[in-house]
């Protein structure tokens, strides 16, 4: 992808076809890129830029003990967050999207930005059942993610981690 430039997509009003479109956006992202970190901070960057609302997107990628912070659109991270904390920990360790709604209502929420109100995590599994990491939305906004969203969102990590082979 050497010379090319992108421009951000229009995307449409509806929330279903918004998200089917900015998957296919992201499909051509990552085209033909095996490196997780070009497409991690490429797709952080694109999500950041046209889903509204949202204070951080990125990616922490699991290293055998814990989450490390990958590349990311938004404040400075956590660097290190372990597998039995807050909702990324939690994401990783259930393998199962969390989608939360006041991250303050959560006993061992990591507060990186105090800022931050609601908060999306998807897990990234590969082919084989192993943990990659996972893909991390906050917003300001209390109650921002809705089951649309996750959805939308649960198909572009799913776009990742096709992209990783």
């Amino acid at each position: 992808m050497v010379g090319v430039s992108f421009s951000l997509p229009e995307l449409p009003d509806s929330p279903a076809e918004r998200y089917a479109e900015l998957a296919d956006y992201a499909r051509a992202l990552v085209a033909g890129e095996p490196d997780r970190i070009a497409n991690a901070a490429n797709l952080s960057a694109l999500v950041k830029a046209t889903v509204p609302d949202l204070n951080w997107v990125g990616f922490y990628f699991y290293d055998g003990t814990e989450l490390v912070v990958g590349p990311f659109q938004g404040l400075p991270a956590c660097i290190r967050i372990p597998l039995d904390r807050g909702v990324c920990g939690a994401a990783a360790r259930t393998r199962e999207t969390q989608r939360v709604d006041d991250v303050h209502a959560v006993a061992d929420h990591i507060a990186c930005d105090g800022a931050t109100n609601s908060e999306l995590v998807v897990p990234l599994i590969g082919r084989s059942g192993e943990l990659i990491g996972v893909f991390d939305l906050d917003s300001e906004s209390t109650g921002r993610f809705s089951d649309e969203d996750r959805r939308g969102l649960e198909a572009v990590a799913a776009v990742f981690v096709d992209s990783l082979g």
